[in-house]
């Protein structure tokens, strides 16, 4: 039985969310990381979206803070190699957590009547979560795909230490089936029969 359903009418969105360059700055972002893979797997998604025409916005966080990697003055700002962007794909500038807020980024997908998105980028617990759950609260058909999303080591407010790894469950289980799907690859991969 098939886990991800898409509309036969019109294709799915790919969401690339703040796959950046200043993500390689581990240290800078807690210490640690899950899915050293992301990045590449989201780039192999993006070839297949490029291949068959299908719609993709690349989301790209440009930071208020002048000390963050992802601030436009730095090189950190710049996408990552695997996805960068071609010169007719979509770039939604945002410098705050969700996709939506402050950009173009539903009219656009209106514009496409688009209703399934297929979700990739960093960070799980951050504007992954939050643009997931505003395109949730939208009435979009919300795929996130478990290996292709990443995230890094937290500090909790005690202090304590929680890896990646936990981090990224946790908050992949706080939106699966309330804000929408989380999928592996390979489900995806079947029912775009690759």
């Amino acid at each position: 039985m098939k886990s991800i359903t898409l509309n036969n009418n019109t294709p799915p969105a790919l969401l690339l969310i703040d796959i950046q360059q200043g993500f390689e700055d581990i240290a800078y972002w807690g210490g640690g990381r899950n899915n050293p893979q992301a990045e590449e797997l989201a780039g192999k998604l993006l070839t297949i979206w490029r291949a068959r025409k299908w719609p993709r916005f690349h989301i790209q966080h440009c930071s208020t803070t002048p000390e963050s990697p992802l601030h436009p003055s730095h090189q950190g700002n710049a996408f990552h190699p695997a996805v960068t962007p071609l010169s007719d794909e979509p770039i939604i500038q945002k410098n705050v957590n969700s996709g939506f807020i402050g950009t173009s980024l539903k009219e656009q997908l209106e514009a496409l009547n688009i209703e399934d998105l297929i979700i990739v980028g960093l960070t799980t617990d951050h504007c992954v979560s939050t643009t997931t759950r505003m395109a949730g609260n939208y009435g979009y058909n919300v795929y996130l795909i478990e290996e292709a999303i990443a995230t890094f080591d937290k500090v909790g407010v005690k202090g304590e230490s929680y890896p990646a790894q936990l981090i990224h469950d946790t908050a992949l289980a706080s939106l699966n089936g309330e804000f929408g799907k989380v999928i592996s690859v390979e489900e995806l991969y079947g029912v775009l029969e690759v």
